[in-house]
């Protein structure tokens, strides 16, 4: 058995008690829909002819038996059809819950190169189809080889050659369905695929809605989704071409068994080879027989769907992090923040260039330092390279004079915070934002953090204090307000080691200087990166380093190196002069 196969049979064993009653009510459901022609028979066969001396109470006791049956086979239908489903709904939960954690683990260069919106037909669409197969699966395979074999000797029973000559159809069946259940497989394949595009297309068009409204490029984006959308549509095309000669094909076998059954059992009923009784209780079966054919054809189309999903959420579950903890990993409960990266080079792709070419610079704890340049240098990698969301292809970074690639990633993240000039918040509440930095933090500990990062005030003038709901990404909040939660996510979290990338430089100068006060009052004792676009921010600064292509071309003061009359100082004028 494949890896694939066990891993997917693996998500049955906490409900085997429930798969097993399943297929134990599909069995009785079976049993009773085979049991009933052969009290039809009896009736027709035996009370109905002559010598019965209570032929009415005789049919009254065969009544009041498939009155039970019919019972019994409603409440095991019942059960199947409820917690049946039930249980694959909890198996695609399970799944979901899988993929989403595996999807957290993956590293930031993977969703470099991917789309939110294939990524959400995995966890939806596609896990939907393995839930249908988790549940109908068992139940049709199992309720279609019962039955077909219940059917297949009882009409044995009844007139062996008719009989023969009905399972006689069943090879010509299964090769024209394994025919075309490959090409359905094929079409419904290419249709997830489709799918998947429309959904990435749909997310990246309503995520940039104001930049399209803003350049009145509607036409354009709907001109983009029709035309995947016209995509998505012909791979329909194809799947239900292929599935509508499928069942058409099947239903056309079906018909012509039945006058198959008619004709030769009209002729054995003229030789006195079949009674009338019996053609109709053979009719009957052959009318049973095509259930359990279906329900094998189900199965197949099941399978199709199911497997095609469950091989996407493997590909994707089988997909390791580029970035991935040590064995054995360093756990710090918390670091002093002595921060050393030594000749690190680093590019995002092997045809993208370097971004980053031998590059050196050291944070003593608690000393503040900051990272100028201009664009394109590296400085915003260097933020990304210490907690990990990238490796370096060259050098070592040390934190208190230990590798990081030797730290566990929780424990080295959980020692270093950030502030981005894009600040990202959730769409729920100010105080679920903040709280963020902490997840168990009281209302009182989210207070005093909003209050130094300045916010308490804006935030109890919004409709709910704390409890406003701010809109995804934060939009109800101007870009100032949303630095500072971002930096009272921050005062929660207390790390010892801060980096701000930009964190000012999208912002007026009236929310600037709030800002500023409030990363002034973050940063004191810990150890600090700042890499700046506005040199004004980082006057006070312990050291400034400066960075160009080649590497720290200078590094001091910001008086030190107006001094110097180089490049800091070249940037600094040009500034002025704007």
């Amino acid at each position: 058995m494949s890896y694939r196969a066990r891993k997917f049979l693996s998500f049955y064993r906490p409900y085997l008690g429930t798969l097993a009653l399943d297929l134990l009510c599909a069995f009785v459901v079976s049993a009773i829909t085979l049991i009933l022609p052969l009290c039809v028979r009896h009736i027709t066969q035996n009370l109905l002819g002559a010598g019965v001396a209570d032929p009415i109470g005789e049919i009254a006791v065969m009544a009041l038996l498939m009155l039970a049956l019919v019972v019994a086979y409603t409440l095991c239908n019942l059960f199947v059809d409820y917690q049946g489903h039930m249980m694959g709904a909890k198996m695609e939960r399970d799944m979901r819950r899988e993929l989403f954690a595996h999807y957290q683990k993956l590293s930031f260069s993977f969703y470099d190169d991917q789309k939110t919106g294939q990524l959400m037909s995995r966890i939806t669409s596609d896990l939907f189809a393995i839930s249908e197969l988790a549940h109908h699966g068992p139940e049709d395979l199992f309720l279609g080889i019962v039955k077909f074999i219940g059917v297949f000797l009882i009409t044995l029973s009844i007139h062996p050659v008719l009989s023969l000559i009905v399972i006689a159809f069943l090879p010509f069946m299964f090769l024209f369905s394994l025919h075309f259940n490959r090409k359905m497989n094929r079409a419904m394949r290419l249709s997830k695929e489709r799918v998947a595009q429309v959904n990435a297309q749909v997310e990246d068009s309503l995520a940039g809605i104001r930049v399209v409204q803003s350049f009145a490029n509607e036409d354009w984006e709907q001109a983009k989704f029709d035309e995947a959308n016209a995509r998505f549509v012909e791979s329909r095309r194809l799947e239900y071409k292929s599935e509508g000669l499928f069942y058409g094909g099947m239903e056309a076998f079906t018909q012509l068994m039945t006058v198959v059954v008619v004709v030769f059992g009209a002729v054995a009923i003229t030789r006195a080879a079949l009674d009338l009784s019996d053609l109709i209780t053979f009719l009957l079966y052959v009318g049973i027989l095509v259930e359990p054919i279906r329900r094998l054809v189900n199965f197949a189309r099941w399978y199709q769907e199911g497997i095609t999903g469950f091989h996407r959420f493997m590909d994707m579950i089988e997909l390791p992090p580029a970035i991935q903890d040590p064995a054995p990993a360093y756990v710090p409960e918390r670091v002093r923040g002595e921060l050393d990266v030594q000749r690190v080079s680093f590019s995002y792709r092997a045809d993208f260039g370097t971004v980053m070419q031998d590059l050196s610079l050291k944070i003593r704890v608690g000393e503040y330092v900051a990272l100028v340049g201009a664009s394109g240098v590296g400085k915003t990698t260097l933020s990304a390279l210490i907690p990990r969301f990238y490796d370096a292809d060259a050098g070592r970074i040390f934190l208190d004079g230990i590798d990081i690639r030797e730290y566990s990633l929780r424990a080295l993240r959980r020692n270093i915070g950030a502030v981005a000039q894009d600040v990202y918040l959730f769409g729920a509440t100010v105080a679920d934002n903040i709280r963020y930095g902490k997840p168990a933090a009281t209302q009182e500990e989210i207070i005093d953090a909003a209050k130094k990062a300045y916010a308490h005030g804006f935030i109890m003038e919004l409709p709910n204090g704390y409890d406003t709901e701010i809109g995804q990404r934060g939009i109800k909040l101007s870009a100032g307000q949303r630095q500072r939660l971002s930096i009272a996510r921050l005062f929660l979290k207390d790390p010892p080691l801060i980096i701000l990338d930009e964190a000012t430089s999208a912002l007026d100068n009236e929310s600037e200087r709030l800002v500023q006060q409030s990363l002034e009052r973050l940063i004191e004792n810990r150890s600090t990166l700042v890499i700046a676009h506005r040199l004004s921010t980082i006057r006070n600064a312990d050291r400034i380093l400066v960075l160009t292509p080649k590497g720290i071309c200078e590094q001091g003061s910001h008086e030190e190196l107006l001094a110097a009359d180089g490049v800091y100082a070249g940037l600094h004028d040009l500034q002025l002069a704007r």
